[in-house]
């Protein structure tokens, strides 16, 4: 048996290192072009296919779990129609990068395979490691996917709660921090915290007291960003009811 497969390898070995005897050294090398450009086509076309939201959410496990979450958030659905899918937040725009995430995804096939969160109870066990795994990824890379879409140089600061106009000049535009510092669980639900240290606590001067410029819209931010998100409270209500 082994034999004969080292018979044929060495039979298939000789007709690919045998020179062509008739055909000429222009042919081999326009073919040798053409078949690159295919090649080369192929694996773009086959790579942009896994960086489509329907690629991503093909897997029940994705799409009965994160994405169902995500649609409930602001990445989502907003009053200006821009939409953040999975690849734009879970992969780099940059080709290598994009490629070193591919191959960093590659083991999520054999989750698929082993059934690792085939389960919504298999999922919750596995939250907090699944999203301590993406935190540390996002803080490596300065938040990379994030700065696609949201530019530093680009922030309106004016534009921005007190607070959030401080906090942002203070910490993410001197380099202190980064987004995912303070933006965890933005467009998926966050693991049981109990016990977790967040990474970064807000500063004992910014805690607390009413934000003056804080709109309606602030509030319910706010309040979604609770870990209880179950009540509104006594200043919250007193506030709308202004």
């Amino acid at each position: 048996m082994w034999a004969r497969i080292k018979a044929v390898a060495l039979w298939c070995w000789r007709i690919l290192s045998t020179p062509a005897a008739t055909l000429g050294l222009g042919f081999l090398t326009l073919g040798g072009f053409l078949g690159g450009v295919i090649f080369w086509g192929a694996f773009n076309t086959a790579l942009e296919v896994t960086n489509t939201e329907a690629f991503c959410t093909s897997c029940h496990e994705m799409e009965a779990n994160v994405y169902e979450e995500l649609t409930r958030t602001v990445h989502f659905s907003n009053r200006s129609g821009v939409r953040a899918s999975c690849p734009d937040c879970h992969v780099p725009h940059e080709w290598t990068d994009k490629i070193a995430r591919k191959m960093q995804a590659s083991k999520e096939v054999w989750g698929k395979i082993f059934g690792t969160i085939d389960t919504r109870r298999k999922f919750l066990d596995k939250r907090l490691e699944l999203a301590q795994h993406e935190w540390a990824r996002l803080k490596a890379n300065d938040s990379l996917e994030c700065r696609n879409c949201h530019s530093s140089v680009a922030m309106d600061l004016s534009r921005q709660t007190e607070r959030a106009a401080t906090i942002h000049t203070r910490y993410l535009l001197s380099g202190e921090a980064t987004c995912i510092d303070c933006h965890k669980g933005i467009a998926h639900e966050l693991p049981n915290m109990k016990g977790i240290d967040p990474g970064w606590k807000m500063p004992p001067e910014l805690e607390g007291g009413k934000m003056s410029d804080a709109s309606v819209f602030d509030r319910l931010e706010r309040l979604g960003r609770s870990p209880h998100r179950t009540a509104w409270t006594a200043e919250d209500l007193a506030a709308m009811s202004e």
